[in-house]
């Protein structure tokens, strides 16, 4: 297949499911068996999970500039900021994910090499999401989380490195277990990304070979990682605020025995 339009598939497939809760890394285990990743593959995937940061820094600036703006010039008490406590739920809610990340990557870098395992996450991701239709929209958010909420939410994320499993999908799930705000389970979810994608990208940032990197696929690819991720994002949290997000529950179910029909033919 041509590189370029090889790029542009991987690309949007990562900017799709990167949002939408069915799990990218699951989908790009799958997929990068057909499709061929011209040049440094490290170096492709960064440019991907980057392209996918994009969207969520501009679809919640002023999230990011309420956390600065309180940071720098806020009025009142630093503890009633509203800005400042949703950053430190955010950096306390990293804490698990770098944590889980860090003491289990070469764990969840062997399953990156099999198919079989990321069936077996595709249906236990549906099942999570299949569960939330029976949870109540709560009215937590910034100003009444509290600490173990965060850390709990940030353990979802570390275990969602788990390809297969969905980041925003067990992440926003447990948020609505927690009793949160849907909107705000989304919102959290999204920003607490931000800080997971960043350093998983300096992680694998030493491996690097940028003279191995073929410039033109990693561009498409980029780009349609950024383009498709925006518009995913928009309708998750758009289902999300709805109501209506255990849908998913049934592509992951169909994809789950694609991968598992994968994994028996060798894949």
């Amino acid at each position: 297949m041509n590189p370029f339009l090889a790029a542009g598939l991987l690309g949007l497939i990562q900017g799709l499911t990167e949002f939408l809760p069915v799990s990218s890394s699951g989908h790009l285990v799958l997929f990068q068996q057909f499709l061929p990743v011209a040049g440094d593959k490290v170096a492709f995937d960064l440019a991907l999970h980057i392209g996918t940061l994009v969207p969520v820094v501009w679809f919640y600036r002023r999230d990011l500039a309420r956390i600065l703006t309180d940071a720098v010039t806020g009025e009142g008490p630093r503890k009633e900021r509203s800005g400042l406590r949703l950053l430190a739920w955010i950096v306390l809610g990293s804490v698990p994910t770098a944590a889980i990340g860090l003491g289990f990557e070469d764990t969840f870098e062997a399953l990156f090499g099999s198919a079989g395992p990321v069936a077996i996450a595709f249906a236990l991701t549906g099942v999570v999401l299949f569960s939330t239709r029976f949870v109540r929209g709560g009215e937590t958010d910034e100003r009444t989380m509290q600490w173990w909420q965060a850390l709990l939410i940030g353990v979802a994320q570390g275990i969602a490195i788990t390809p297969g499993i969905s980041r925003s999908g067990s992440t926003i799930a447990v948020a609505l277990f927690l009793g949160m705000d849907r909107e705000y389970a989304a919102r959290y979810s999204f920003l607490l990304s931000i800080p997971a994608i960043g350093g998983a990208f300096l992680l694998k940032a030493s491996e690097l070979e940028l003279s191995a990197a073929a410039i033109g696929p990693l561009v498409v690819g980029f780009v349609a990682a950024a383009l498709s991720g925006y518009v995913a994002l928009r309708i998750l949290v758009r289902l999300v605020r709805a109501g209506d997000f255990s849908g998913f529950s049934y592509y992951l179910w169909f994809i789950a025995v694609v991968a598992g029909w994968v994994a028996l033919r060798g894949g």
